[in-house]
């Protein structure tokens, strides 16, 4: 094929963007007591500072998808790129909590419109042979971010917490420049046809009655919210569950709520891309199945690390849980272009990301007004898991074109 070798290609080389993208995002967070202290902040402004970000990220998520679709996916990643890694420059050169949240505030704006575009760029050049498989790989670029993302703190310890900033700042300055030169939209080859979409015929009004017209896209957004609110009480409320609940340490606690899911989830998008795209090639909705079956186990899964008082139990099932949640990314987006128009796939995902994210969000916070309420930790991650079971099932009910 004239696009295999490429093909490839385009999935390392967007895999060192969502390492970036990860990383810079979370870098403020393995740096929190250097970054307080110098700024004098409260907890509240500190946690506002991760706030804004998700606010931006989230309702920009579906404007980013939609400029992907209208214009040029290597242009918007590598407009992205090159705007994030500016402002994680110039939050190392920041001086107030304002300007601080500023960057935060540009940051989600800026890292909003990658992953739509990215994802719809990667399944652009994949079909049906490898395209889970090539969306999973992408993907465990972000887990690599997030469980690398504590270095951070290392890095403040030795040179203070500003340098990580720049360091990272300008490798992805000098990447986004690399990526201008070397990343390509995708072109159809004589086989597939010639036949074009003038961007004239995509609008933002187009893409809202497309998508929204359809019932198996909104059977997606709510299957994708119930996943968002479980993954934001695993990143926000894990490690203080896990210290309580088996009194461990606090190391121990960090390193064991993202450790062993993080494990989880990248045997999950190498095992459930390669399963997905083989059985896709006998079923058209074996990608589906693929997705079904891996919360059906993981969301039990969940409920069983709730409710053991034994750790190694508890190991057992973050790693289920996170195989779970490598079997969804690896999967969700092909399954969106069996779902939505072809010309909104980018779209389509930003408005999933949108839903995910302020829904997820919102629900850190409520867990802690929960918690405060002296309502377990373990209750609300047991209800959690049955939502995620309940919604994985309604996935029976999408609707798929052929692959």
């Amino acid at each position: 094929m004239k696009h295999s070798f490429y093909s490839w290609t385009i999935v390392a080389m967007l895999w060192i963007v969502a390492f970036l993208n990860y990383l810079d995002r979370i870098l403020i967070t393995s740096m929190r007591d250097p970054i307080v202290a110098d700024f004098g902040l409260t907890d509240a402004q500190f946690g506002l500072l991760t706030s804004v970000f998700l606010w931006s990220y989230g309702i920009l998520s579906p404007f980013g998808g939609f400029f992907a679709d209208r214009y040029s996916r290597k242009k918007v990643i590598v407009f992205s790129v090159m705007v994030w890694s500016a402002v994680t420059l110039w939050t190392g050169f920041t001086h107030s909590f304002y300007e601080m949240l500023t960057a935060r505030f540009l940051m989600g704006v800026s890292e909003a419109c990658y992953i739509p575009a990215a994802l719809a760029l990667i399944t652009d050049y994949h079909k049906g042979r490898t395209r889970s498989l090539a969306t999973g790989l992408h993907m465990s670029g972000l887990y690599a971010g997030l469980a690398l993302g504590g270095l951070g703190g290392y890095i403040a310890e030795l040179w203070g917490w500003r340098s990580g900033f720049h360091v990272f700042g300008i490798v992805g300055i000098v990447y986004s420049i690399i990526l201008l030169y070397v990343l390509k939209d995708y072109k159809k080859t004589a086989e597939e046809g010639t036949a074009t979409v003038t961007t004239e015929s995509i609008s933002l009004t187009g893409a809202l009655k497309e998508l929204f017209s359809k019932a198996s896209f909104f059977i997606l957004l709510v299957y994708f919210a119930v996943l968002g609110i479980v993954n934001w009480l695993v990143y926000g409320w894990l490690p203080t569950f896990l210290k309580d609940h088996f009194h461990l340490n606090l190391g121990e606690a960090g390193i064991s709520a993202t450790g062993y899911i993080q494990i989880g989830s990248f045997i999950g998008v190498v095992l459930g891309g390669i399963l997905a795209d083989r059985w896709t090639r006998k079923n058209n909705r074996g990608r589906l199945y693929v997705l079904i079956i891996g919360f059906t186990l993981g969301a039990p899964f969940l409920f069983l690390m709730a409710s053991t008082t034994i750790f190694s139990i508890a190991i057992i099932a973050m790693l289920f849980f996170g195989l779970a949640r490598g079997f969804n990314d690896a999967n969700m987006m092909p399954i969106l272009r069996q779902v939505a128009d072809g010309r909104y796939i980018a779209t389509g995902y930003g408005f999933l990301n949108f839903l995910s994210t302020i829904i997820g969000g919102l629900m850190v916070y409520v867990g802690g007004a929960l918690k405060d309420a002296q309502i377990d930790l373990s209750i609300i991650y047991q209800v959690s898991a049955v939502a995620m079971l309940l919604a994985t099932w309604l996935l029976f009910a999408v609707k798929l074109k052929k692959n």
